[in-house]
């Protein structure tokens, strides 16, 4: 296969050697010949040395993501497919499928293959490609996929692609709208059931955001069932019951669960029946968490712990200002129902906000609802979302836990 050349019009050569994976367009000379979105592409320095192997995209502001750091090498191929079957194999020595059967099999650039994202619900496996280069690059995915989990005895019913819908825009980040495509098998036309440490849900794989359960927080649901035993827990941003199904297999005297989107309540509150828990003592709401923190607070109601796992507020850099003011006012709302002596858990998805800055809305946040919050701890994805030191980008997640 020929491989095109691409000359580095900034000298790059330190963080690619150190295994930064991504190449921007402006750090490139322009290439003799357009290139098809997913061609392989050898990156040489100014001064025409080989550095680096990948694939292009011709759209993104990210033209090249990088999977061989040295020049030379067998195919670009073998490499995909030997680190497929890795990342299968590192997730089942440290998650027991008898007990979590829905987790993270490909993290992107943390696990080598930068662009592409594959989560495992069951038997069903949902796959997110960065863009059209991703997607052309990858497209023997499914067949490496399937092969990989036959090494495990693991038979895959179906593998579905969620692509972001078109009019989301480039900017609209994680939390934008998706579609699904069906890669091999048959997309469920109902909920699947999955298990993650011992406790079931339910996940709509052609209509639910991330898939259907956001995988990235199993370690900070089990952090919560351990803190909630006895106290009333108020979930915003709750979804489909994830931080509310744990806090009551924890002990928590009473769940409330906030969620702007109807359907997802519904979830819920289905989750709840098929884990066998007390209805009477899980509440529900349909509504903006704004409104019903304002609303709460208005009336004095006082939760004894509080989790706040809004989606991104900054999907891009020129967003930021934006986001810490809003992280902000959330947690000044948060911080006002929190009983004295309470737990606020605050949580970030944003990759544009680093902790320090995220922690400083939650510390403003408090203060200025006349609180002070001491940080307890702070944690990040689960183990099936590592991050890598040479790629920083990767280190989103943020979960801290503090007293009121």
């Amino acid at each position: 296969m020929a491989v095109a050349q691409l000359v580095l019009r900034k000298n790059l050569a330190r963080a690619i050697r150190q295994g930064h994976p991504w190449i921007y367009r402006e750090a490139l000379r322009p290439s003799a010949a357009p290139l098809p979105d997913g061609a392989q592409v050898l990156v040489v320095t100014p001064d025409g040395r080989p550095l680096a192997r990948g694939f292009w995209d011709t759209t993104s502001p990210i033209a090249v993501r990088l999977l061989a750091i040295e020049p030379g090498g067998g195919p670009l191929s073998a490499t995909v497919e030997k680190r497929v079957a890795e990342a299968l194999a590192r997730r089942l020595t440290v998650i027991d499928r008898t007990h979590t059967d829905a987790f993270r099999w490909i993290h992107g650039e943390a696990d080598g293959l930068p662009g592409v994202h594959a989560d495992l619900y069951g038997s069903m496996v949902t796959v997110r490609f960065d863009g059209p280069g991703a997607r052309s690059f990858y497209r023997e995915l499914p067949a490496l996929l399937e092969a990989a989990a036959r090494k495990h005895t693991l038979v895959l019913q179906a593998i579905i692609e969620r692509r972001r819908g078109a009019r989301a825009g480039k900017d609209a980040g994680d939390d934008a709208p998706e579609a699904a495509v069906a890669l091999r098998g048959e997309i469920p036309g109902d909920e699947i059931e999955v298990q993650e440490n011992g406790l079931r849900f339910g996940v709509d794989l052609a209509h639910g955001q991330k898939g259907g359960l956001f995988l990235d927080q199993r370690d900070n649901r089990a952090l919560v069932r351990t803190l909630a035993a006895g106290r009333s827990v108020l979930n915003l941003f709750g979804y489909t019951g994830g931080f509310s199904i744990y806090a009551a297999a924890g002990g928590a005297r009473a769940t409330t669960t906030v969620d702007i989107g109807k359907q997802a309540i519904a979830a819920a509150r289905r989750n709840f029946a098929r884990n066998g828990f007390d209805l009477e003592q899980a509440h529900f709401h349909a509504q903006d968490a704004f409104a019903f923190l304002d609303a709460a607070a208005r009336a004095g109601q006082r939760w004894d712990l509080v989790i706040s796992d809004p989606p991104s507020f900054a999907p891009s850099r020129k967003s930021l200002p934006k986001a810490l003011a809003a992280y902000q006012r959330l947690h000044r709302m948060a911080a006002s129902v929190v009983a004295p002596g309470g737990l606020l858990c605050a949580a970030s998805c944003s990759s544009h906000i680093g902790h320090a800055a995220f922690l400083a809305t939650v510390e403003a946040g408090a203060r200025a609802a006349g609180r002070r919050w001491s940080l307890l701890s702070c944690h990040g994805a689960g183990t099936d979302h590592p991050t890598a030191p040479f790629f920083p980008e990767g280190d989103y997640l943020k979960f801290a836990v503090g007293q009121l």
